[in-house]
């Protein structure tokens, strides 16, 4: 089970084991009981051990072989560590920035300075929020046209500087709402998109849960791109996907495997820098642990980036996104007369 140093800084929602977790919450339950006996029997005690070992090995076992729908699931799970929580956990000090100085301040986009080790950063995070309070404040993660350009007008001040920017992705997508649409939704993600291609300084992004269409890659544009192991990275979510093509979203599944969005199909086809492993059972059952590792894998990064000179940064970002994607030209037989 989670020890009290690794729950997280918010209180945790009790949340039912997802269904592929039933056996192993079950043989932790189990454990958790004959820990407590008092005066245990030599026989208790490698009831233990044994008990252990075991939970080690199913949850490698389960963990190992999670297909692509029930990586969606635990890229959503409530108890997920959400960039709120990174913030606590891997920096050593934040100061939040608000506004976009011309509309408002959208919550469900955080940007500031924060210190990573003996390095300043500028960060920019996507904050889902963990009960309805959070949720709402900070619209569940979807960002407004507002949102975007806030992160705009930070990365670009940082670049000035030569601050490195880190991102962390995590969103369903942009807000299709009218009011999004109305104060340039698409366009503003566009902006980013070229604007984002065009600075010298270093970004390293990290999709830490869900990694949603056009709303995850406005800020997603970087020199090192990272996944969390059990995150997902797609056009489009798996349910909308399968209202598309099948009308109905019970074909989510079916969507999730067609859409090949994991960290393994990603780094692949070269979307992705590298998958960054979560602790086993999934960075919900251990937040400080995830944490250290991720704050490991974004130093690095920034170290290897800070070789490269500014000027060569963003033809080499320009070079990266524009040789993804894979296709095979047929030239058509010409047709007899």
């Amino acid at each position: 089970m989670v020890d009290d140093e690794q729950k997280p800084r918010r209180k945790k929602i009790p949340v039912p084991p997802l269904p592929f977790e039933k056996p192993v919450f079950e043989l932790e339950a189990q454990l958790e009981k004959l820990e407590t006996q008092a005066d245990p029997t030599p026989a208790t005690q490698d009831a233990i051990r044994n008990m252990r070992v075991e939970i080690t090995r199913m949850r490698r076992e389960v963990f190992d072989n999670l297909d692509p729908s029930e990586i969606v699931k635990v890229a959503r799970h409530p108890e997920r560590p959400q960039t709120l929580d990174y913030i606590e956990l891997v920096f050593d000090e934040f100061l939040e920035l608000h506004g976009d100085k011309a509309i408002r301040d959208d919550r469900s986009i955080l940007t500031g300075f924060a210190r990573l080790d003996d390095e300043k950063v500028m960060f920019v995070g996507q904050v889902k929020g963990r009960d309805i309070k959070e949720r709402t404040e900070h619209n569940y993660g979807m960002a407004h046209p507002e949102g975007y350009r806030k992160a705009m007008s930070k990365m670009e001040m940082a670049a000035r500087f030569g601050i490195p920017i880190v991102c962390f992705i995590d969103t369903p997508g942009a807000y299709p709402g009218v009011k999004a649409e109305e104060h340039g939704q698409a366009w503003l993600i566009a902006y980013s998109l070229r604007d984002m291609s065009r600075l010298n300084t270093p970004i390293v992004c990290v999709v830490i849960g869900e990694g949603g269409s056009g709303g995850a890659l406005g800020i997603g544009i970087g020199d090192h791109i990272a996944m969390l192991q059990f995150s997902y990275y797609s056009v489009i979510s798996p349910e909308g996907c399968a209202g598309i093509l099948w009308k109905d979203r019970k074909h989510s599944d079916k969507a999730a495997h067609a859409l090949r969005f994991t960290g393994r199909d990603l780094l692949e086809f070269g979307v992705i820098d590298e998958i960054i492993p979560e602790p086993l059972g999934g960075a919900h059952r251990n937040h400080r642990q995830m944490a250290m590792t991720l704050k490991g894998a974004l130093s690095r990064a920034i170290k290897q980036l800070r070789l490269v000179s500014r000027e060569e940064l963003a033809q080499r970002r320009y070079e990266k996104f524009r040789c993804m994607g894979r296709f095979e030209e047929i030239l058509a037989e010409p047709q007899s007369r």
